[in-house]
């Protein structure tokens, strides 16, 4: 018996890193996965190597800062599936490495809107569908720099700092109704993970060795350790959990 028999699960950012090894384990738990991303191609070579390795799992294309697109999506599940029970808000962008003096608006929004405006969405449309069958668990993938500045990330931090109360404060709403959904959010170190790569890339090889040399365990985690933090808060082991956050950091708060 897998962890998620049964359960329906939609996982936002499902091309790459965090999202697809969490889409990857829900399936091997027994979840039926949805992965939705725009990035398409990739989405859907991830969802027919899952098929293709046992698992049932589907792939659209889907923009979360659209609510429409959100409307749409929870629709097909509930009409394919016949309930919604996780859905994992992983979709995100990073940081623009620019100082907040040169940091245009554009910019700033840009990050806003996909990293907080579209796990608002994600929240609003989850609750509302799950509201309708069995409760669920919404997880919200925030950052450690949802706790702690990065300079050069001020649109980041703000927007992940955003996704961290927001996520408390949704799951106050929900916590005392039936049927029950439970909000939490997971605040990922360091990950090796494309959007990673990116930032060292962006702003250099010193940035690797400010991580290395910053985080207690020494090295960048791997998305197998946030697909697993997830997999805990989607089942029924967590079932009196809620508000709260997850950190995966190697150390890197503890200091």
């Amino acid at each position: 018996m897998g962890r998620l028999d049964g359960k329906v699960a939609l996982i936002t950012g499902g091309a790459s890193g965090l999202g697809k090894s969490t889409g990857e384990l829900m399936a091997q738990e027994g979840a039926a996965v949805v992965l939705s991303d725009i990035q398409s191609v990739e989405g859907e070579i991830v969802a027919q190597s899952i098929i293709e390795n046992g698992g049932n799992c589907i792939f659209r294309s889907h923009d979360t800062t659209v609510e429409q697109q959100w409307e749409d999506i929870c629709s097909e599940i509930v009409g394919k599936y016949g309930h919604l029970d996780i859905l994992l808000n992983g979709a995100g962008v990073g940081s623009s490495a620019v100082d907040i003096e040169d940091m245009d608006m554009d910019t700033w929004r840009h990050c806003l809107s996909v990293n907080l405006d579209g796990v608002f969405l994600g929240c609003k449309h989850g609750i509302r569908t799950m509201r309708k069958f069995h409760g669920g668990s919404i997880i919200n993938i925030s950052s450690i720099l949802g706790f702690s500045g990065l300079a050069t990330a001020t649109n980041y931090c703000a927007s992940k700092g955003g996704v961290r109360l927001l996520s408390k404060a949704a799951a106050l709403e929900c916590a005392r109704k039936t049927p029950l959904i439970r909000v939490n959010s997971i605040h990922p170190g360091f990950i090796d993970t494309p959007m990673v790569a990116g930032a060292i890339q962006r702003r250099g090889p010193e940035f690797r060795d400010y991580i290395e040399s910053n985080v207690p365990m020494g090295t960048l985690g791997m998305p197998a350790d946030i697909a697993e933090g997830v997999l805990y808060l989607a089942s029924d082991a967590s079932k009196f959990v809620t508000g709260t956050e997850l950190v995966i950091d190697g150390g890197f708060l503890a200091r």
